[in-house]
């Protein structure tokens, strides 16, 4: 007597199951995000300003700090990507004063338009940005070191030599010479819309983050650098041109550096020789609070922005706040110990739950 075994089909995952594997898909790319961490504390500090500080509730205290954001927004977007092809530029915050202060006493010793000093400026910064990369590249110390050093040499010229040209650690005012009204068109213009000002740089700033966001994301060139920065030598081994993209990432921090030197001296007219020095931190701050690692391969444009938002956001609500401004370093300190430790744990997290 045979039997016969009957074959059935599993049953579908119950409703509930299914709902549970759909939200747990949707929480992994939600951490998968590097920016999420600092949205979240975005949030929660934007919240707590407006609880304890009055004036940052006008629309005006909002665009202001819009602009306090975009000044170091606008060289932190490459300096996050550098961040991510695994590499730092500590000279990032004197260059932009060498490429004001080279644009004002050049174009003002010879008496030529400010359009010709500030090419040259460009062309200056750039080349500088090329020797870093080369550098690092050609010898294999680590990029710290290297503009470590670029960050002396820059801090010794703008000192040294503005004293030697000018007699004084300050550049000329350049608002009365040929060039003049464009160049600070480009660079520090202000529209007034009803009660609040809005200024040029904030516009640059979030098209310089489309931009990162759109090579990070979206081309062949964003893949590298997030290749270099995971694993250069696999990188290297599967055809990516490592020295090419880390060379144009410092190229592209150099370009930014000098377009943020550009506003300043258009904006205010005249420079001083010591400026610029910490700022380089700031910009690794705002990257790292955005959610990219120190170890390299790992976030994004947005996060930058957001980092660089909070920035802004903090050093000027303290004072919004009838606060001792005198606390915003420590504040930085803690921003961004936590913000290393968030990253590191959500970044787990998400490769843990991936592999799961």
């Amino acid at each position: 007597m045979s039997s016969t075994s009957v074959k059935t089909d599993p049953s579908p995952p119950a409703p509930s199951e299914a709902s549970n594997r759909v939200t747990l898909g949707w929480t992994n790319r939600l951490l998968a995000r590097p920016e999420i961490g600092a949205l979240v504390a975005a949030v929660v500090i934007f919240i707590f300003f407006l609880i304890v500080a009055p004036a940052f509730r006008t629309p005006a205290s909002f665009f202001t700090v819009l602009y306090q954001s975009s000044t170091i927004g606008i060289v932190a977007v490459a300096v996050g990507m550098l961040m991510i092809g695994g590499e730092f530029d500590l000279s990032a915050g004197v260059l932009v004063t060498t490429a004001g202060l080279f644009n004002a006493m050049f174009c003002y010793q010879l008496g030529i338009n400010l359009w010709v000093g500030a090419i040259l400026s460009l062309v200056l910064c750039l080349c500088i940005g090329f020797l870093n990369g080369y550098l690092v590249m050609r010898t294999g110390i680590p990029s710290f070191l290297i503009t470590l050093g670029t960050f002396f040499v820059l801090q010794g010229a703008n000192l040294g030599v503005t004293k030697l040209v000018t007699g004084s650690v300050s550049s000329p005012n350049i608002n009365q010479m040929a060039g003049y009204s464009s160049l600070n068109w480009l660079f520090a213009n202000e529209w007034e819309i009803g009660s609040v000002t809005l200024s040029i740089t904030v516009v640059w700033w979030f098209l310089f983050v489309a931009v990162s966001a759109y090579v990070l994301q979206r081309t062949k060139i964003g893949n590298w650098i997030y290749a270099v920065g995971g694993n250069a030598a696999s990188a290297r081994a599967v055809g990516v041109p490592v020295t090419r993209v880390k060379v144009g990432l410092f190229m592209t921090v150099s370009f930014l550096g000098w377009f943020a030197g550009m506003h300043y001296l258009y904006n205010y007219n005249t420079l001083q020789a010591g400026n610029g020095v910490g700022n380089e931190f700031l910009y690794i701050i705002a990257a790292v609070v955005g959610g990219t690692l120190l170890t390299g391969g790992y976030g994004n444009a947005i996060g930058v922005a957001i980092g660089a938002f909070i920035f802004g956001m903090t050093s000027l609500c303290i004072v919004y706040a009838g606060w001792d401004p005198n606390w915003f370093k420590a504040f930085l300190g803690v921003m961004l110990l936590l913000a290393v430790m968030v990253n590191l744990y959500v970044k787990k997290l998400s490769t843990s739950r991936k592999v799961g």
